[in-house]
């Protein structure tokens, strides 16, 4: 489980899903951040109020990638960052992290692209797991280490803390 933040911070809720292909490939979205640059991260956002984890997952699958109707699989990871956003809004974010296996599709988002540069993604990307290098800029950090151990074991029996 993902530390506790400090007392007043403010935390964003968010999900987000390792989308996987029947050919183990993932799905990545490449961010670019004005103050940390670009990073590679798997889809998903903040919950909105009122909404389950799985609503939002499927609001933030619809209107990132077009993929609609998407089976939400089990909770595998969890990570916790504290950074303050670049609106000042949050001091961090709490990620829940589903597994989603799906056929393989073209993303189309529903978003348009001026949309989607305004939350800072620029890039939809299908990568095969050896495709992701030491130098890649992925969210989190271990995630290629993460991904292995899926991918030979299977989803953990409870969410793993994946770190920063």
């Amino acid at each position: 489980m993902a530390p506790e933040p400090a007392a007043g911070l403010r935390i964003r809720e968010a999900v987000r899903a390792l989308i996987l292909d029947p050919h183990d490939r993932v799905l990545l979205v490449r961010f670019e951040f004005p103050n940390t640059g670009t990073r590679w991260a798997m889809p998903g956002g903040g919950v909105e109020p009122g909404e389950t984890d799985r609503q939002a997952l499927h609001r933030e699958l619809d209107e990132e990638l077009g993929l609609v109707g998407a089976q939400i699989g089990p909770h595998i990871w969890t990570r916790l960052h504290i950074i303050p956003f670049i609106d000042g809004r949050w001091d961090g974010q709490r990620e829940r992290i589903h597994l989603v296996r799906t056929s393989t599709f073209e993303p189309a988002p529903r978003l348009s692209w001026e949309q989607l540069n305004a939350e800072y993604v620029f890039e939809l990307r299908w990568w095969r797991p050896d495709e992701l290098l030491p130098s890649m800029p992925l969210v989190p950090a271990s995630f290629r280490e993460h991904l292995a151990v899926l991918l030979s074991d299977g989803p953990p029996k409870r969410p793993v803390d994946v770190g920063v």
